[in-house]
């Protein structure tokens, strides 16, 4: 009875092992047929997975929009993304290490935060207040004003928020967030292409490559030169000194332009010819949509318009109406 027993203990953890070792190989879990999440899975996730330290696969932008992942794509995506970085900044870019700081269950999706979310929360101690015959007053002061520094990513779901393991949700958020990395550096790298990654693991330059890839291929520069060609305003990165080979690491914008390496026996290297082709986004976007430069910051509300025959990316104002039209605000004399 014991030996029969402990046969059935052994391949019931035998049956575990090879489920979990299947479950890594397997796509995303099939939720069309889980019933809703109960309240004690939706405790257990919580604690699992709040003050958790995770690395960012692709780029948060600050303020309340956030972004949305459904099925595996994440949105906004591609340009999109790129205004709402320029025009809110980062909360976090690729390769970051963030925080989550709330887990929130919602009819059919789930919210979660990294580093306090897009709305800055007052601590308990500010909203005390002590009154007196002067009326009352808060104990600290508030900084509900100031700006918060966080995003959040909603996971939807078809119809409700499923019953699931820790490791399901996880999974569900790998396309933005990376449980698995054990350093900036490894998670940084699993968000650029192949050829990119090869580059920075042999420290080498890439045309085509940005600034943050530079600095991850070749670490921060020694020296750095700003100059001009004709009307073009360029970077310089310098790396090395004689009598050791020196590089110049040339951006134009955000971008790396020309390479040329200054060998000690005298030979000269020249690299203008685009190597790579990135794009700063999820993998979803990279595949979906054809690489466009990043929209320039500007003070232009959406929809207010632009001159067409300006540069592209530049920050272009409409021109102002002919002298002798009258204003369009402006009645009849």
């Amino acid at each position: 009875m014991k030996f029969s027993r402990m046969m059935v203990a052994f391949v019931s953890v035998a049956a575990l092992v090879t489920a979990s070792s299947a479950g890594d190989k397997d796509p995303t879990p099939d939720f069309s047929q889980a019933p809703k999440i109960s309240k004690l899975t939706r405790v257990q996730l919580v604690q699992l997975l709040t003050a958790e330290l995770v690395y960012v696969r692709a780029p948060f932008p600050m303020g309340r929009e956030g972004l949305k992942l459904k099925a595996g794509v994440v949105s906004p995506s591609g340009t999109e993304l790129q205004q709402a970085l320029a025009m809110w900044g980062p909360a976090a870019k690729s390769g970051d290490a963030a925080r989550i700081s709330a887990v929130i269950f919602k009819d059919n999706y789930i919210h979660v935060e990294i580093n306090g979310g897009p709305i800055r929360k007052s601590k308990w101690y500010q909203r005390i207040s002590v009154g007196g015959n002067g009326g009352t007053a808060p104990i600290a002061p508030s900084d509900e004003n100031a700006n918060a520094r966080g995003s959040f990513v909603d996971v939807y779901f078809d119809k409700y928020v499923p019953e699931m393991t820790g490791r399901d949700l996880k999974g569900l958020l790998r396309p933005v967030l990376d449980f698995e990395s054990k350093s900036v550096q490894e998670a940084y790298l699993e968000t650029v292409p192949p050829k990119v990654k090869e580059a920075i693991l042999n420290h080498q330059v890439l045309v085509g490559m940005n600034h943050e890839m530079v600095t991850y291929a070749k670490g921060r520069p020694p020296k750095k030169v700003r100059e001009r060609d004709g009307e073009a305003e360029f970077e310089e990165w310098i790396y090395g000194d004689p009598p050791q080979d020196v590089e110049f690491v040339r951006f134009m914008a955000d971008e790396v332009v020309r390479l040329e390496v200054m060998k000690v026996d005298g030979k000269k290297l020249v690299k203008t010819d685009k190597e790579v082709d990135v794009q700063p986004v999820t993998k979803v976007a990279q595949e979906a949509e054809p690489t466009r430069p990043a929209a320039a910051p500007t003070l232009h509300r959406p929809g207010e318009e632009t001159d067409k025959n300006a540069p592209e990316g530049a920050d272009r104002p409409a021109p102002p109406p002919p002298v002798n039209s009258p204003s369009p605000s402006s009645g009849p004399n």
